[in-house]
């Protein structure tokens, strides 16, 4: 959250940053007034503890001097201000809870050097890569739904009937691509410096708050039932939406040093989303489904090497595409398209080139967002209680924290089966992944179930 200071010493700035985001949907009035009732009853309670210290020291002084008199005054003065405290504390923890919860429904302020905007129409395209001497496509390019389906290395119709929409299963090659990609993602960022951690998959509520999904965003989770129970009551447990939630997490409520720091860390995980809001789009293929696998790259810093951690961090991430060989791009968002937890973010966005799209680029196709890229500056850390100690001598600061997706599996298989697409109907497999896939060049398909005939099979 932000620093409540900046609330209090700068309100309009705080106001013009939620209209900038077009996040202005909370009363920063009624937050300020209920933080200026919560430090009033504070400093009240700090004053009655105060005068009741001073009471019992009284007391112990007349009961020596033998005035029991004055003494039983005392005592009956100190009874009555501990009622009054009981009463005064519940009220003030109460508007403690009570303005954390507004708190957390303001939005991170944007890095001044945010361009300004309304939408996605004003983010600004920073630099394209892979554009000059791209691969000779067939014509047309078959969308990844259809090829796919046709060489039976995607399954949709299965898929649903399992799970419902948003679902799908990767059969025989389609699984090996999708194995292939993790691995390969994870041993780059291994000779980046990156720490592997395997992270539990259900999230508590007070994590998704941490990282700022709650209380905002609940309508997007998918939350556990209690098992064996009648009644499958919701529990306090969420399958996860990104490895962010409990890989930030990890270090909840603890104080690292500063020779630890960058630390930076890797995991893999599936995710889980309702895509609540976004019924109606993307409805065929794999682009935007409820589960998806995501390399998530975790980054705890210091405040001042944060900015130069960012660039890093992109690069780190658009390392993988360009091992890949696929054309990508970096786009900026504004402060219109930031999300509510960040500072700064850019996008990388693949090109997939079978469908048109009207925002696409100019060799036609689309464009894929594969990771976001984000600065939050210690808007998470003040959430979740992460702090650094500069010295081992000096007091705890809150630090920073950055991630970005490296990358969303799914969205690069998108883009390798339509990029790397033969005249023939097959997928080239990329070189990098060559080493993954027992050394296949080719994903020819041909695992059909059922009624339909069964193909050539897995080739060695």
């Amino acid at each position: 959250m932000i620093d409540r200071r900046l609330l209090r010493e700068e309100p309009d700035r705080v106001r013009a940053a939620m209209e900038q985001k077009g996040m202005a949907d909370v009363d920063l009035d009624a937050v300020i007034a209920l933080d200026r009732q919560w430090r009033s009853q504070k400093q009240e309670v700090d004053d009655l503890r105060h005068e009741r210290n001073t009471i019992s020291k009284e007391v112990g002084e007349l009961k020596s001097a033998g005035e029991d008199e004055a003494a039983a005054a005392a005592i009956d003065r100190s009874q009555r201000i501990n009622a009054a405290l009981d009463e005064l504390e519940t009220e003030t923890e109460a508007l403690e809870t009570e303005l954390i919860d507004a708190m957390m429904r303001i939005p991170q302020l944007p890095d001044p050097a945010v361009p300004v905007g309304e939408d996605e129409t004003d983010n600004v395209q920073l630099r394209r890569w892979g554009f000059d001497h791209h691969r000779d496509l067939p014509d047309p390019v078959i969308p990844h739904y259809d090829l796919g389906e046709s060489l039976g290395i995607l399954d949709f119709e299965r898929g649903a009937k399992v799970a419902g929409g948003g679902f799908y299963f990767t059969v025989g090659e389609g699984a090996m691509l999708e194995h292939a990609l993790i691995q390969y993602m994870l041993h780059v960022h291994r000779e980046q410096g990156y720490i592997d951690v395997f992270p539990p998959i259900p999230v508590r509520s007070t994590a998704m708050e941490g990282t700022g999904q709650f209380p905002k965003f609940t309508e997007d989770a998918y939350r556990l039932g209690g098992a064996n129970t009648e009644s499958y009551e919701p529990t306090d447990l969420w399958l996860c939406p990104t490895a962010e939630v409990p890989v930030t997490n990890m270090f909840r409520d603890e104080i690292l040093l500063a020779d630890e720091l960058p630390l930076k860390l890797q995991a893999y995980t599936p995710n889980f989303r309702r895509e609540a809001g976004e019924h109606g789009t993307e409805t065929r293929g794999i682009v935007r489904v409820h589960q998806f696998n995501k390399v998530e790259l975790v980054n705890f810093t210091t405040p001042d090497a944060a900015a130069d951690r960012f660039d890093g961090l992109v690069s780190e991430a658009e390392a993988i595409l360009q091992g890949l060989e696929l054309p990508y791009r970096i786009l900026e968002m504004c402060t219109g398209d930031l999300g509510f937890t960040q500072r700064k973010k850019y996008d990388i966005e693949v090109w997939a080139p079978a469908d048109e799209m009207e925002d696409g680029p100019p060799e036609g196709g689309r464009w894929l967002e594969v990771s976001s890229v984000s600065h939050f500056g210690a808007y998470q850390a003040r959430r979740a209680g992460l702090r650094y100690r500069p010295e081992r001598h000096e007091s705890a600061e809150y630090l920073h924290t950055l991630n970005g997706s490296g990358l969303a599996v799914p969205r690069v298989m998108v883009a390798i089966m339509e990029y790397y697409q033969t005249p023939e109907g097959t997928v080239t497999v990329p070189q990098a992944l060559r080493p993954y896939m027992r050394g296949r060049h080719e994903i020819t398909g041909g695992v059909h179930f059922g009624e339909q005939a069964v193909g050539a099979g897995l080739r060695d």
